[in-house]
């Protein structure tokens, strides 16, 4: 029976649903939302704060701030109430209300930006505004999530080691891309793993992480407006993108069987099926990460005007419930693949 005094100290980090007799592919999804902040962002946000305190870069008197676009925000504000620290969470208009609720609940002032930057997103406008918040007060301290090699690292360190136990001849995982620190941190463990990994990333079309165009993005968590700094290519054997009227039919075509998952979870549950569909993988083992749950979607995904507003009356067809996704060019393998991280 575990006994906790900080929120931050449980995870459930074992979890697979079989999504075999969903979608009629063999695919297991790790589950990371059971936590006291309901998302894998609790990870990285508790090894960002325990570097930050072990630096001496955290005192009594700091306020946390930091860009999201709701699930780190979350975690954040959870561990800030925890440890006694104020946290600022700088967001955008795509932020699910209850997300912000529940920041604000947990005691967090959250800024909402509304102004898209140059490629059709919030994100550079939100660190423009953290950037500009840390030189007007040196009690600021800015994680930044996007550079900071804690991000990674949380998940070289657990959420790798946790599917290698569970799965030790893993074949293919799948892995959602937005700041990348997921994705890094496992292709990074798996690249040095005793058999050879093949890392999928999945991205959300519109997203320019990879490269491409930019495009209207309506659902947070994954995508990104620029590319990430933690991204390193060399690690990645494949990405493949998913349409978001694709991410809306997955996620019901799951809650349709129990299970709500968040908008993330969608899209990488698409995409690893089209990706199963189109290759020979009979006997494969296959891993995708669910990043987090679907409760604070249900005013958005799960929301029927929301939907039919911004997609059209036909996005949940019933004709049209199969995952699909378009697919980018395989990355091909750099040189020298025993690299340490």
């Amino acid at each position: 029976m575990p006994v906790i005094s900080a929120p931050h100290a449980f995870n459930e980090g074992d979890l697979y649903v079989d999504l075999q007799s969903i979608f009629g592919r063999a695919l297991y999804l790790k589950c990371e939302g059971f936590n006291f902040a309901g998302s894998i962002k609790l990870k990285a946000a508790n090894e960002m704060v325990e570097t930050a305190e072990r630096d001496g870069v955290l005192t009594s008197d700091s306020i946390l701030v930091e860009s999201s676009s709701g699930n780190l925000g979350v975690a954040l504000s959870m561990i800030a109430a925890s440890k006694g620290y104020r946290f600022l969470c700088v967001t955008d208009s795509r932020c699910n209300l209850s997300t912000r609720l529940l920041m604000e609940s947990l005691g967090s002032e959250v800024h909402v930006v509304a102004d898209l930057d140059a490629n059709d997103g919030f994100l550079a406008r939100r660190i423009d505004y953290v950037r500009a918040l840390c030189a007007s007060d040196d009690r600021y301290v800015w994680l930044s999530q996007y550079t900071n090699p804690g991000n990674w690292r949380a998940h070289y360190r657990t959420t790798a080691p946790e599917i290698a136990s569970q799965f030790p001849r893993l074949d293919v995982l799948f892995v959602g891309a937005g700041t990348t620190g997921t994705l890094m941190g496992c292709a990074r463990y798996f690249r040095k793993w005793h058999r050879s990994v093949r890392i999928v990333a999945v991205d959300s079309v519109g997203s320019v992480a990879f490269g491409g165009k930019p495009g209207r993005r309506m659902i947070p968590g994954l995508g990104m407006s620029m590319r990430p700094p933690l991204l390193d290519e060399s690690y990645v054997d494949e990405v493949i993108r998913v349409e978001e009227a694709d991410t809306i039919r997955t996620c019901h075509r799951l809650a349709r069987r129990g299970f709500l998952f968040g908008g993330s979870t969608g899209t990488i549950v698409s995409g690893a099926m089209d990706w199963l569909n189109q290759h020979a993988t009979r006997g494969i083992t296959a891993v995708a990460i669910a990043p987090d749950l679907g409760e604070r979607y249900l005013d958005t995904i799960y929301q029927t005007n929301w939907l039919q507003d911004l997609y059209g009356d036909q996005i949940l067809d019933p004709e049209q419930v199969t995952a699909g996704s378009r697919r980018v060019q395989p990355m091909p393998r750099a040189s020298g693949r025993r690299r340490k991280p």
